[in-house]
Formats: C-alpha cells, sequence, structure tokens
C-alpha cells in the first residue's frame, strides 16, 4: 500500500502551527546600569558615606539597577597579617560581609543587580545571593583602519599588489529628538550619541546620553550625560533645576543645592578633571 499523499504535509503544517503559538521571545538588549565601585569593606564607613552624600535625597536611585564593581576592593589579609598589624597599631580592611552590604543598598533604594571584579569565594556568594556575574567592562575599542584600496604596480611585467591602509573617519553621533514631557519614572536613553528634549523632563524621570544633553525646558528630573565615560560631554537646559546632574560618573545630587547663580534659569554643565562646573547661559 502507498503512503497517502498530502501527509508530510499535514504535518510540516502542524509544527508551523505550533511555531504560531509561541508566546514568548528570547532577545538580547543593552541596558544601563548605575555602577558602585567599592573600594572599602567596612561597611560603618560606607553607611557614613552614604549618609553623607544620600542622605536626605533617598529616592535619587529609587529601584536602579546597580551593577557592584569590586575590582578596586583591598584584598583580604591573611589571620596572620593581622595579628602582626594589630601589633603596630595598625587597622586591617575588615571581610566584607555580603548580605549586609546588599541590604544598605536597598535601603537607599538602589537594585543589586549583578557584581564584576569579584574573586571566587565572594563571587559564589553573590550568586547564592541571587546575583549575576557580569562580564568587565572594556574602553570602547578604537575603529582599526580598513583596506580601502589596493595599489598596482608593474616591475617587469610582475603585478606586485600591496594593501594601503586608509583612515575610515568614525560614524558620525546620533541624536535623539524627544518632543513629548517625560513623566516622573520614565526614562530615555541616546546610546551612542546625544539627546534633545524639546519639553519638561519632570521630576522622577530620567535622561541619558552617551553624549550631550540638550533640555530646551525645564530639567527637574535625572540628567546623565557622557554615560560611556565621555568627560567632554555637556549638559545644556533652559531652566535647570535638576534632582541630579552628572557626566562621565561624576555626579551631584539636591544634598549640595545648585548655585543660584543657575537654579531655574538657562545653564550649561561641563566637566573640569573630576568637578562638575555650572555656567549661566546668555539668552
Amino acid at each position: 500500500m502507498k503512503q497517502a499523499e498530502g501527509v508530510p504535509g499535514r504535518q510540516t503544517g502542524s509544527k508551523a502551527s505550533a511555531r504560531a503559538q509561541e508566546h514568548f521571545e528570547l532577545k538580547s538588549a543593552t541596558l544601563g546600569l548605575l555602577v558602585l565601585q567599592l573600594k572599602t569593606a567596612d561597611l560603618a564607613v560606607l553607611a557614613a558615606e552614604l549618609q553623607q552624600r544620600l542622605g536626605s535625597t533617598p529616592e535619587v536611585f529609587d529601584r536602579e539597577p546597580l551593577l557592584i564593581d569590586f575590582s578596586q576592593l583591598p584584598q583580604p589579609v591573611a589571620p596572620a597579617a593581622q595579628a602582626a598589624q594589630g601589633e603596630l597599631g595598625l587597622g586591617a580592611e575588615p571581610a566584607l560581609d555580603l548580605v549586609a552590604l546588599l541590604s544598605l543598598l536597598r535601603a537607599y533604594r538602589m537594585q543589586p543587580v549583578a557584581v564584576t571584579g569579584a574573586g571566587p569565594d565572594l563571587l559564589a556568594r553573590a550568586l547564592e545571593q541571587g546575583l549575576a556575574e557580569a562580564p568587565d567592562v572594556d574602553p570602547a575599542p578604537r575603529a582599526e583602519p580598513r583596506v580601502q584600496e589596493v595599489v598596482r604596480e608593474v616591475i617587469r611585467e610582475v603585478v606586485v599588489e600591496r594593501p594601503v591602509p586608509v583612515e575610515v573617519p568614525a560614524e558620525a553621533p546620533r541624536t535623539l529628538v524627544i518632543d513629548k514631557p517625560l513623566r516622573s519614572g520614565q526614562q530615555v536613553y541616546a546610546k551612542g550619541g546625544d539627546l534633545v528634549v524639546l519639553a519638561l523632563v519632570s521630576h522622577g524621570a530620567e535622561v541619558i546620553a552617551d553624549g550631550h544633553i540638550h533640555v530646551y525646558a525645564p530639567l527637574r528630573g535625572k540628567a546623565i550625560a557622557g554615560a560611556r565615560g565621555n568627560t567632554e560631554a555637556r549638559i545644556f537646559a533652559a531652566s535647570l533645576e535638576a534632582e541630579l546632574i552628572a557626566i562621565a560618573g561624576i555626579y551631584r545630587t539636591t544634598e549640595n543645592p545648585l548655585p543660584d547663580t543657575v537654579l531655574g534659569k538657562p545653564a550649561q554643565v561641563r566637566l573640569e578633571g573630576e568637578k562638575l562646573v555650572m555656567d549661566p547661559l546668555k539668552t
């Protein structure tokens, strides 16, 4: 008996139907994360500094995903060395209490999600707490010169091909334009370029750009320029009232009130060394 025609087609159709009924997809995504570079395991010292910087504005980093960088954390001191330091009157770096650290950060409404730069023991403890291991963040690679043309020269009827590297100009930065008001809880990120906002940035809203940020309206939320380390980035606002401003990781919150010369006025923010400088704009 021959196999009935059309059976394979029905099976294929069944598989296609099953694929059409899939209820989720997994896709890669790029997220901007707040990074805490930890330089001490002494949580009393860390708590005091957090209180000094953020005590009056605990909501600034409300539910912000946080990457904890342990690469600058001092190495644990062996017991014998600790004893020797004690005899010499030197303070020893305490062992890090990871659970207490996470509790401290969450008290300031940060949301730790991953760690980087951790040793095997610390990484194992982090994984037990439900944190992910993030790869080390390397500087953006420089664009390598590409071979654009081939020079041919004829010598005694022998063709010699020599590749000539030609510098290719980097792609022009892209600009993202937003023309609607940003409400509390909304976030906009201009990856690889500048951000232009033509409407109000409300308290609790967040604007982020790898380049400059221009807000042609009151800026009352958070503004983070040079998110990937561009120290030349600047923030421009028609009315500077921000609850947080940051450039290339250097930030200032409402704990340090904005100077009267720029508060509620057209202004720009730039970076000089590791200091944020605010200048009024002439109108």
